[in-house]
């Protein structure tokens, strides 16, 4: 058992932390002292703390006796929250998905002693994990994937729900996306290359260019193809797009627009939903194709996002715990799956919480 400092008590936050307070003891912290309350209503024996994320003395004292630290605060606030928890000599996970480049404090882990896993939620996540596990053993030469989380009645305008704060999801909007393209890393706007696309029973569904290869194009350069896309109902992005033209993003508006979004895209409670995720790998000879769809669970009253981004830290964290990686540094996850007790253990941790990875990969050859 130990003792596991978690910052963030969102959505996402909240399903980590109970999945973690079974085996281990729970202190969690987070700025908004009613959503703490309500959690260690669910469970008395996590420990909770009001703490200003951006007051980086206040995160300090509380991760003062931490085995290792679970990173779950708005990606703005990632970065430097980060940079603090190696500082002050703690192993962690992050799932902020800062806009920084988190591999650039590599040296400073490695300086403290301390191992960092980075963007280790559903994807980015499990996809680095799955091209790390096959890229040791094949010459894969084509990777992409496909990812959103939706609700099962989409409502117009937007026929979308947002599972964690609306500023992450509007960041995805308009950070420029990379992906490589015959050996060269290409930016386009986030947004284009839309596309509509079949996903079995869901139908067809609309899936355009967002950022989310981030680490894997600097780690695996040697993979000529690679593109992430992210998933909605159809018409969403020219919506989105439209928000953009009319200055909505801009930073004189960005808070009132967030506002609106707020109210939009809150998921009520008990809100059916589904998070669908595909995986395709190519190499000369060979094609891997996995499919992820999970949905709310009426049972825990948790998101399929916060189960599949959530079981996926909590794993994350019970292998270092379990000092199945033990290299300093900061690593993200396609590092991690190249050794194969690593990827076997986030894949059973997963599938104990029925969040399974379909192989499609011979029906689709």
């Amino acid at each position: 058992m130990a003792n596991i400092y978690q910052i963030g008590a969102g959505l996402v936050g909240r399903t980590m932390a109970l999945d973690l307070s079974k085996d281990h003891t729970v202190f969690l912290a987070d700025n908004d002292l009613k959503k703490l309350e309500l959690i260690k209503r669910e469970d008395n024996s996590i420990h909770i703390s009001k703490v200003d994320v951006k007051r980086l003395d206040e995160v300090s004292d509380f991760i003062k006796y931490a085995d290792i630290v679970l990173l779950a605060v708005p990606g703005f606030l990632g970065f430097q929250t980060l940079k603090n928890i190696i500082i002050n000599k703690k192993d962690a996970v992050d799932i902020s998905f800062s806009p920084e480049d988190t591999l650039s404090l590599n040296e400073l882990a490695k300086e403290n002693n301390v191992t960092v896993i980075v963007d280790a939620g559903v994807a980015p996540g499990i996809p680095n994990y799955i091209l790390g596990h096959h890229d040791k053993s094949f010459s894969i030469n084509s990777f992409e994937y496909f990812v959103g989380g939706l609700p099962k009645k989409p409502k117009p305008p937007f026929n979308y729900k947002a599972p964690f704060s609306p500023i992450d999801v509007i960041e995805e909007y308009t950070r420029p996306a990379r992906m490589m393209i015959n050996s060269k890393v290409i930016t386009k706007p986030a947004l284009s290359d839309i596309e509509l696309m079949k996903f079995g029973e869901l139908g067809t569904l609309e899936v355009f260019n967002t950022d989310g290869l981030r680490s894997i194009l600097k780690t695996f350069p040697h993979i000529s193809n690679m593109k992430e896309k992210t998933i909605r109902y159809p018409g969403h992005a020219k919506l989105m797009t439209k928000y953009i033209d009319e200055g909505k993003f801009s930073p004189e508006k960005i808070e009132d627009t967030v506002n609106e979004l707020f109210e939009e895209w809150k998921l009520e409670p008990q809100e059916k939903e589904f998070t669908i995720l595909d995986i395709i790998l190519k190499s000369e000879r060979e094609k891997f194709h996995y499919r992820l769809y999970d949905e709310y669970d009426k049972k825990t009253n948790s998101s399929s996002m916060s189960r599949t981004t959530g079981f996926t830290a909590t794993a994350t964290v019970n292998l270092l715990l379990n000092n199945l990686y033990q290299e300093s540094g900061v690593f993200p996850p396609e590092i991690i799956g190249r050794e194969n007790l690593c990827w076997k253990f986030i894949n059973n941790y997963l599938i104990d919480r029925n969040v399974v990875l379909k192989d499609l990969s011979l029906s689709t050859n």
